[in-house]
């Protein structure tokens, strides 16, 4: 019981990410790339897009 209720919360989170990523202001490409690499790998894919995914502000260095 505990790991599918696990696999429902990662569903949920993907699912999440894959509508952030496309309603993203990036680029087409952008969004193939982060939505494959969520679906091919569901966590790790998260993760990453987690830490290097989600811009909140618009910081220009």
């Amino acid at each position: 019981m505990e790991y599918g209720l696990l696999g429902l919360i990662i569903l949920i989170a993907d699912i999440y990410a894959i509508y952030q990523v496309l309603t993203s202001s990036t680029s087409t490409l952008s969004k193939i790339l982060w939505t494959l690499g969520i679906l091919l790998l569901p966590v790790v894919g998260l993760i990453v897009w987690l830490i290097a995914g989600p811009r909140g502000g618009s910081v220009r260095v």
